[in-house]
């Protein structure tokens, strides 16, 4: 088995960061306390591993879509693979041609 990939391209990193930062915003809105490596490895592995994600139309996304695809990835992402079970597809990832 190989191992779980956490690496994205240094030029996504600053989205990434917005994107964590929102999701931050929205846990305290719900007064959750948010794990922000935890998101972010998620994110991460989500992106390396089969599902890459469009960050930058992520950053743009309202709250509701933007929820929907970091709790569903939390949900529904294998950890021992970093692969998306259960059909769980999200609104962002990278469209293919």
């Amino acid at each position: 088995m190989n191992a779980v990939s956490f690496e994205i391209a240094p030029e996504l990193r600053p989205f990434v960061d917005q994107i964590l930062d929102r999701t931050a915003a929205l846990y305290a809105s719900a007064r959750q306390p948010f794990d922000r490596l935890h998101h972010e490895m998620n994110l991460c592995a989500c992106h390396a591993n089969g599902c890459p994600l469009d960050f930058t139309r992520m950053v743009g996304a309202d709250d509701f879509n933007l929820a929907h695809d970091v709790f569903g990835i939390d949900r529904h992402l294998d950890r021992d693979t970093g692969r998306l079970t259960d059909h769980f597809l999200p609104r962002f990832a990278k469209r293919q041609d």
